[in-house]
């Protein structure tokens, strides 16, 4: 029975490897710090935070989450170990975004568990306020047993004034290092998919006007009125909602910050309900219902579509999440049945100790069978479900070797959302959910080029990876300017050494650019400063409440701004530029995509670290770099490619450039 503790209780812990499973419903960084029996931290590793997650005896998460699972074992720590402390604390109160105090959010609960998921303590830590660091409770050796304590003490000066209370004299360098660890976790997450709907199973709910997945009174898609673009219509395009949550992305940064909310759609005020989805057909006796494109609720079939690769991304991170649980279920359980029955030493020899580890052995299997059949039983029906799916996508959702670009025509009106590549688990290698990132941009895009060798272990030098960098840039670029309407996305290329030239020929061939690519100092300094003079027209424009009072001629489509090389042909003003660009850009619709490796830039310090954190990084290799932070997963993203041979892009391309002359006209 699980004991509910307040403040200052205890309890005893009958078992010695545990889990700490802490809930916050908002993003918190998570810690544990080891004690002496003062409770004294004696250094910085004495402390497993995101930085360093692993210490002896205890694991902790690597990145925010509003979920975490803390590892401990307490056969494991030193014998001068003799408190455990668990540590949370907003990571965005140092940034500025975010809740910065604990009052203002649900209040966090911390869960002591067994290995099996039995719950042995509970914890729901009230009364905070001010605080953004909170210990919230400690387990502490006393006489030679364990037991649990409910501590919920809050500091208002955050980790460092926490870890300075525990007596750490590196205390604001530590805190410092998970500020930066927490946040360089950010470039590399993906936002939560929107939660599925009460009913039930995703693939078989009928689309209803009154309840969507992202609210509980809203049409589906509707995420709040969506203030004017400079340009006189809504950010999302026609017939769309506000900014939803996207892979990379957070909350709808034009979300209105006082006063009830309208979830009302603008455009859908007297609109007549949507079509139901296409129905599956009639299932087998004792088979699963078959898999249809678009039965996902939404008020249009993109939406549909939308809705349905986030359910597949779900589906696929929660029975891999159950698969991997258990088999670490039955690890643990082998070798306690093991240390069980070799305890004796009289067993360990001959055939009754033998015996007993074939037994604890079939056990395991047995365990990890029935895991993977189940795993291997819910992958059959998301790689039909994919089989079906992803024929039926529309060129924004599709890839490049999908016939829909045959049929390519440049569209009237944005779409939700457009592909960036795929994400897949090293469990289900067959299947590729499509990466999604809505419309318009919220972050800028960074395409690595630093790295040295694939995830295959094939070796790439840095020739290939900067071509194969330059190669996906132009790829990315290439979509964008596809699913915008005429006229509605420019592209603009900084290129100071030439040295991209080759892989921007489908660019430049075809004209789409603004204007040849800019290269040498000079040009690196007139394309950054006409894009920031356009950043602050827009913004004073927008704040003095005229947007339509910009100047005659004054493009109102979304910019793009491509740098190859980076930092080469920059100096500090024009570094100082760019990261103007990418703090105030996107929400004026000027957005940036990097080429660069980050090591390259080194000799400018610690100036240009906000500028890499606020990037959504991708690579042109397969890498597994992208996490959630619901499950825990490390996504590896795969880049797009054109098929070898295709002319997919430059027609693509081609159909693009002579839209825009005709828009021109």
């Amino acid at each position: 029975m699980t004991a509910e503790l307040v403040r200052g209780q205890n309890h005893p812990l009958s078992q010695s490897r545990l889990e700490i499973r802490i809930s916050a419903g908002t993003p918190v960084a998570a810690a544990a710090a080891l004690g002496d029996e003062n409770g004294r931290i004696h250094g910085t590793q004495w402390v497993a935070h995101p930085g360093a997650p692993v210490q002896p005896g205890l694991e902790v998460s690597r990145q925010a989450a509003a979920d975490h699972r803390l590892a401990v074992d307490l056969d494991a720590m030193t014998d001068a170990v003799h408190r455990v402390s668990v540590l949370l604390a907003l990571p965005a109160a140092n940034a500025g975004a975010g809740p910065a105090r604990f009052g203002s959010v649900a209040a966090p609960f911390v869960a002591v568990t067994g290995l099996d998921g039995t719950e042995v303590a509970s914890y729901t830590i009230t009364g905070l306020d001010l605080e953004s660091a909170v210990v919230a409770l400690e387990l502490y050796r006393r006489q030679g047993a364990w037991k649990v304590r409910a501590v919920g003490q809050g500091y208002a000066g955050g980790l460092a004034e926490l870890f300075a209370d525990q007596g750490l004299s590196e205390a604001a360098q530590l805190a410092a290092g998970i500020d930066e660890a927490v946040a360089k976790g950010l470039a590399r997450s993906v936002q939560a998919p929107p939660p599925r709907t009460p009913e039930g199973d995703r693939s078989r709910q009928a689309a209803a006007p009154a309840v969507g997945p992202d609210q509980g009174a809203a049409p589906q898609g509707a995420s709040g009125p969506v203030p004017p673009a400079y340009g006189g219509q809504p950010a999302g395009g026609q017939g769309q909602g506000g900014p939803q949550p996207a892979y990379g992305g957070a909350t709808d940064p034009h979300a209105p910050s006082g006063g009830p909310v309208d979830y009302s759609h603008p455009r859908r005020q007297t609109s007549a309900p949507p079509p139901p989805p296409p129905a599956a057909p009639p299932a087998q006796p004792g088979q699963p219902a078959r898999p249809v494109a678009g039965d996902a609720t939404g008020w249009s079939m993109e939406e549909r579509l939308y809705n349905q690769v986030w359910g597949m991304f779900e589906d696929l991170a929660r029975t891999a999440a159950a698969y991997r649980s258990a088999v670490d279920f039955a690890e643990s359980r082998m070798d306690k049945e093991l240390e069980q029955a070799l305890s004796d030493p009289r067993s360990r020899i001959g055939g009754q100790g033998d015996a007993a580890r074939e037994a604890a052995r079939a056990r395991y299997t047995q365990l990890v069978d029935q895991a993977r059949a189940s795993l291997d039983r819910d992958l059959d029906q998301l790689v039909a479900e994919s089989e079906v799916v992803e024929p039926a996508l529309p060129p924004a959702f599709a890839r490049w070797d999908n016939p829909c670009w045959h049929a390519y025509r440049v569209p009237m009106e944005i779409p939700m959302a457009l592909r960036l590549g795929d994400l897949r688990l090293p469990e289900a290698e067959s299947i590729r959910i499509p990466m999604l990132l809505r419309l318009p941009l919220e972050r800028g895009l960074w395409i690595d080029s630093g790295r040295t060798d694939s995830l295959d272990g094939s070796f790439t030098d840095s020739h290939d990876m900067r071509r194969l960098a330059m190669d996906t840039a132009v790829a990315h670029a290439a979509r964008l300017l596809a699913v915008y309407p005429a006229g509605e996305f420019t592209v603009h290329v900084v290129d100071p050494a030439g040295s991209g030239a080759q892989a921007l020929a489908p660019l430049t061939q075809t004209g789409v650019l603004a204007g040849p690519p800019a290269q040498g100092a000079a040009g690196v300094t007139e394309v950054l400063a006409r894009l920031t003079q356009r950043v602050d027209l827009v913004q004073m424009a927008l704040r003095g409440g005229a947007p339509d009072a910009l100047p005659p001629g004054f493009d109102t489509s979304q910019q793009l701004l491509i740098v190859n090389d980076f930092p080469h042909g920059f100096d500090d003003r024009a570094v100082n530029q760019l990261r103007y660009l990418v703090d105030e850009g996107p929400s004026v619709g000027v957005h940036l995509m990097m080429v660069a490796d980050r090591e390259e830039s080194a000799g400018y310090g610690p100036l240009l670290d906000p500028l890499w954190r606020s990037l959504l990084r991708l690579t042109p290799v397969p890498d597994d770099h992208l996490a959630d932070p619901w499950v825990g997963h490390a996504w590896t993203y795969e880049p797009p490619s054109v098929p070898p041979g295709s002319e997919v892009l430059r027609q693509v391309l081609t159909q693009v450039a002579e839209a825009r002359r005709t828009w021109n006209r």
